[in-house]
Parts: C-alpha cells; sequence; structure tokens
C-alpha cells in the first residue's frame, strides 16, 4: 500500500432549524439583508443538551456504517473542532468512547474553518507511513456557543453540525498531497476568544483575502495532485458565504464542477463546513465514485488547506 483514500462519509445536523425571518425577531435584520450579503437562509442549531462530542459521533457513526466497519476497525480518530468546552478529556476521546473504539490514538485539531482539510491530511500522513491502519477523520462545531446572538453582524452566519469520513490504506493515492499554510499576522480577522469565548470577523479583510489570494493557491492543490481545475468534478469550499464561494470557485477555474452551496441551508459550521457539504452532494448523488473533489478549507488564523480527493 502507497496511499489512502476515503472509504466513506457521513454528516449530522440538530434537528432544530433557525430561519431567516426568526432571526429578523431577534436582531435588527432581514431574509432580504442576509440573503443579499451571505446567501444563507436556514441554519441548524444545537440544543444545550447536545454537546460538540454527540454532534460529532452521529456523523462517525454513519460514516462507518456506510463503510461497512466496526467501531474495533478504527484506529486514529481526529476532530477538528474550534468550539470544544473543556480542555481535556478532547473531543477525540470523547467521542472514541461514544462510539465504542476501544483503544484509539484520539487527537483534537484547531485550526478553525480550515480544521477538516488539516486533519484529512494528517490522517493520510499516518495511514500512509504506517502509523494507522483506518483513520476516524471528523469536522464539528457548534457556533451557536460561541456567538453573540444580539451582533447581526455575525449571528446571521454561524450554524452547528458535523461531518466525518473514513481513512484507510489504499494501493493507490486517492487523497492527493495537502497544499496548507496561513497569514498568522492577520490571525486577528476571525477570532473565537475571551470570556466567554466569542466569535468575531472583520468580514470585510476575510473577503478580500479569500477572493484575491486564494485562487491560486487552490490551483496549486490541483496541480499537485497531478490535475487541472477543469478536470474536477466538484469543489467543496469552506461554507463561509456564498459571495465568497461563488466567484473563488470561479477564479479557480473549476468549470465543469458540482459547487457546494450548502452554506444556504447549514449556514457557516466552520470545521464541519467542508465534510458536511461534501457528504451531501455524495449522498445525493450527485458527484459519483472516483470522480476528483477539490476540497479546500480556509479562514481561522487566515490558514488555508487544500487537497484533490477521490469520492467514495
Amino acid at each position: 500500500m502507497n496511499g489512502s483514500r476515503i472509504a466513506a462519509v457521513g454528516h449530522y445536523q440538530p434537528a432544530r432549524v433557525l430561519t431567516n425571518a426568526e432571526l429578523a425577531g431577534m436582531v435588527d435584520t432581514s431574509d432580504e439583508w442576509i440573503t443579499s450579503r451571505v446567501g444563507i437562509r436556514t441554519r441548524h442549531i444545537a440544543g444545550p443538551d447536545e454537546p460538540v462530542d454527540e454532534l460529532a459521533a452521529h456523523a462517525a457513526a454513519k460514516a462507518l456504517a456506510a463503510a461497512g466497519l466496526a467501531p474495533g476497525d478504527i484506529d486514529l480518530v481526529l476532530v477538528a473542532t474550534s468550539t470544544a468546552i473543556d480542555r481535556s478529556p478532547n473531543m477525540a476521546a470523547r467521542v472514541a468512547a461514544r462510539i465504542g473504539i476501544p483503544s484509539p490514538a484520539a487527537m483534537d485539531v484547531n485550526v478553525v474553518c480550515a480544521g477538516f482539510t488539516h486533519a484529512l491530511a494528517t490522517a493520510d500522513h499516518a495511514v500512509r507511513a504506517g502509523a494507522a491502519s483506518r483513520a476516524l477523520v471528523i469536522g464539528a462545531d457548534k457556533m451557536s456557543d460561541v456567538t453573540d446572538w444580539s451582533d447581526r453582524t455575525t449571528c446571521v452566519l454561524v450554524g452547528d453540525g458535523a461531518g466525518a469520513a473514513v481513512v484507510e490504506a489504499s494501493d493507490e493515492a486517492r487523497i492527493g498531497p495537502v497544499l496548507w499554510g496561513s497569514v498568522p499576522e492577520m490571525g486577528h480577522a476571525v477570532r473565537i476568544e475571551g470570556q466567554p469565548a466569542r466569535f468575531a470577523q472583520e468580514g470585510q479583510s476575510v473577503y478580500r483575502w479569500a477572493t484575491t489570494q486564494l485562487p491560486a493557491i487552490a490551483r496549486r492543490a490541483c496541480e499537485r495532485a497531478g490535475l487541472a481545475p477543469e478536470d474536477l468534478a466538484g469543489v467543496v469550499l469552506h461554507q463561509a458565504n456564498l459571495r465568497i464561494i461563488e466567484p473563488l470557485a470561479q477564479k479557480i477555474g473549476a468549470v465543469n464542477a458540482v459547487v457546494a452551496r450548502d452554506v444556504s441551508e447549514s449556514g457557516n459550521t466552520s470545521a464541519a463546513s467542508i465534510p458536511l457539504a461534501f457528504s451531501k452532494l455524495v449522498e445525493q448523488g450527485r458527484i459519483s465514485t472516483g470522480d476528483p473533489v477539490l476540497l479546500f478549507g480556509f479562514g481561522g488564523n487566515l490558514s488555508y488547506a487544500g487537497q484533490v480527493v477521490r469520492c467514495p
């Protein structure tokens, strides 16, 4: 074995749906204002009795079932999240306990909105190096816990959810080389900080960076996989804002690709957004087994990570 592949994916969202009309009753906003600026119509919000690890465990269980695997088949659990309340035990250990994985290496990855693609690359490296045989990679965030619901500039953006992927050894590389990096001196542009922790961002700075600097980086991720953008069947960008997703996808040049627009119904779910949107495309049959798909995360820390994967 000299590569790794995504064997299966799964996702989970809480049942509670918060509409723009409901938000308009909470803050000075409207459905027209929200949809015209960020393209979001609804988002799912977890209740007080639904912690991050529960969201993650639901998505993980679905991915395991889709792969036809038992919990004992997993020996590495990686959870990308930035909304864990407690420092220890970490989310990965809590998820492993919830679904009965007996003795995995269990680590959290906090790269905020780019967390899942960082974690996926880490799993790929671990499997190819022989440090793990099968990994469960999860992106899960409960953004409602870190949101100021009186701030109309941020509360209209966020949602809660989780997505997961099972990564295993393969006789060919079906997870392409990662291209990752950051702009640490601009880390203040997206923040979750303070006591209590609250999400804040400099929207215009993030928009300019994402739409001007990231297209070339995403194209380089395709080059590392030996593909041209027009060869892609799917593009799954971090679901931050439709006004970022659409111009970024266009500038990448993936003219034949299905572009995920799950932000419209799910909002910005941070580390969950890419696996959540990817799993939905697979479930809906909009991309097929073996199709090349660009996964590209960006955001907090002004970090980014992207790789081309083959659809399970």
